[in-house]
């Protein structure tokens, strides 16, 4: 995905100066939240703003708010926004989540966060903001969830295995638990290397669903297929 832009369906996202680019990561999250149309959904370090864009197409009737520290990414995002047919109604803000402040809480949050450690860091800044844990940690992303999300609200993120564990401990600690997860896999031979998991604040019912993004030929599998029909050009 080395273009300065990758095209959707109904949008298209320039990427050029977003340090991470278009991702299966993203475009997994975008399409396996749950929400009711006319929620009010907030995207936690929004990048290219992929995940609220495909937000916005899924639920028609929704607000959204992005949140993206980086300066640049926020530029991108912000234009990406205004050109795409959701335009009025994603809103941009410009900052770190810590700071954000909204009297009116939301129904759906949604993050796509950092979650390699700092020892690992590259000599590009702007590339360290979008990988990294320093400028958000776990901690500082469950209690600006904890702080926004309503009551009756939930929270969906997307993460490896070992760092979703983590996040788990530190949910848990904040009273947000997990009550739906997807177990993802390349293929059905391989290990699973991301979990999408849905918070909510409270401990009750848990459903977990296996999914491979290939099958056995290499192909895309139709769950996959049936998760990005409507998004990628093809489906």
């Amino acid at each position: 995905m080395g273009n300065s832009w990758f095209d959707f369906q109904q949008f298209r996202v320039e990427q050029d100066r977003c340090a991470m680019k278009i991702s299966t990561d993203a475009v997994l999250l975008g399409a396996l939240v749950e929400a009711i149309d006319g929620d009010q959904i907030l995207d936690i370090g929004t990048g290219t703003g992929v995940i609220a864009l495909m937000l916005a197409q899924r639920f028609p009737g929704s607000l959204f708010t992005a949140v993206e520290l980086d300066a640049e990414a926020a530029t991108q995002a912000s234009d990406n926004f205004q050109k795409s047919p959701f335009s009025n109604r994603i809103q941009l803000v410009h900052g770190a989540v810590q700071d954000f402040r909204r009297e009116e809480k939301f129904e759906v949050i949604v993050s796509n966060p950092p979650f390699f450690p700092d020892h690992l860091k590259s000599i590009d800044p702007q590339r360290n903001r979008a990988l990294h844990t320093g400028e958000l940690s776990f901690l500082d992303l469950g209690k600006a969830v904890s702080e926004l999300l309503k009551p009756n609200g939930r929270f969906f993120v997307i993460l490896p295995p070992r760092q979703m564990n983590e996040l788990k401990v530190v949910m848990e600690k904040l009273g947000l638990f997990p009550f739906i997860e997807f177990l993802i896999r390349d293929r059905s031979d391989l290990p699973i290397h991301r979990e999408a998991v849905g918070f909510e604040f409270q401990s009750g019912s848990f459903s977990q669903f296996p999914l491979c993004l290939k099958n056995d030929s290499g192909a895309y599998s139709d769950e996959y297929k049936r998760l990005i029909s409507g998004f990628l050009l093809g489906y």
